[in-house]
């Protein structure tokens, strides 16, 4: 039951995105925008593929994982719309506490940061996965089995969310009116994808938005700031699918393996939140933005 379902979701999903690829790249060629490049297509497409891969291979364990608190479950629920609401709310919940973890720690930053190494801003950047995020995903959803949720139906309510996910990826649609309030918008993502400071580490949610907003990294794209900026705070010189994928696992080895650092400080590049140092010599996302504050403010 849950493979057919994911088949049919395969099957309804692949021409919505074909379409919405299509009028996008039509619509930026009318409008004269660079919108898309064939490497970073190519790249978004094949980091798709590994991760795909490798949630496959991985697969096996993470649903025996699931299963067995399934199995040991402290809620017991009958099948209906609220069960399916409820898995909704929790699932969605659950995947703000992993996009968090992602970008507030380095280790895990490493993983994810390929999906926020694009310059550009389309709906193909919302397949540029994070090749190992299947590695520990699931850890995120073991206390929905715990509640009483089948692995089968998580697996299925995250592919559905994800597919919303995908499709915020576009610079092409602006405010959506009062779904704002409630949901993830384009508007929204563009915010989380771009990395001048007043935007970094927002906006975190995959479907709702309301997550964002009640544990404090909501911010409204701001039309009196500076124009969005795509990418990375430092741009990628080799942008190789091998660099790609690894190059913040490089730097992160180049951190820890200093000599001159005691035990506390190698353990801080590789948990605290990207861009900290035991010096100051660089700056997190916080810091970033302070600094920008102290620049811009007015002098009274």
């Amino acid at each position: 039951m849950g493979s057919f379902r994911e088949e049919m979701l395969i099957l309804i999903s692949t021409p919505i995105y074909l379409i919405v690829i299509g009028l996008e790249i039509i619509l930026s060629h009318l409008q004269k925008q660079r919108a898309y490049t064939l490497k970073d297509t190519i790249t978004n497409f094949f980091l798709m593929i590994f991760n795909g891969a490798i949630d496959l291979m991985f697969r096996g364990v993470y649903v025996w994982v699931l299963t067995y608190f399934w199995q040991h479950q402290v809620i017991t629920w009958q099948a209906g719309v609220a069960y399916w609401v409820i898995l909704l709310l929790a699932e969605d919940f659950m995947y703000y506490w992993l996009h968090r973890a992602d970008h507030f720690c380095r280790f895990f930053w490493a993983v994810h940061v390929t999906h926020h190494s694009s310059n550009h801003f389309n709906f193909t950047v919302g397949f540029r996965s994070s090749v190992f995020e299947p590695l520990y995903r699931f850890v995120f959803f073991i206390p929905i089995a715990w509640l009483g949720f089948n692995p089968i139906d998580i697996a299925f309510m995250y592919s559905v969310t994800q597919i919303w996910g995908i499709l915020v990826h576009t610079d092409k649609i602006g405010r959506m009116g009062w779904l704002e309030y409630l949901f993830v918008t384009p508007s929204h993502h563009r915010v989380h994808h771009a990395s001048n400071p007043k935007y970094l580490d927002k906006n975190l949610g995959m479907f709702l938005i309301v997550w964002d907003k009640m544990f404090g990294t909501f911010q409204a794209e701001d039309d009196q700031y500076q124009p969005i900026r795509y990418g990375l705070t430092k741009d990628l010189e080799d942008q190789s699918m091998v660099n790609t994928i690894f190059h913040e696992w490089r730097a992160i080895w180049q951190d820890v393996s200093r000599s001159e650092l005691n035990w506390t400080d190698k353990a801080g590049y590789l948990f605290r939140p990207p861009g900290w140092s035991h010096d100051g010599s660089r700056q997190t996302s916080e810091e970033l933005r302070r600094m920008e504050a102290k620049k811009t403010a007015k002098p009274s």
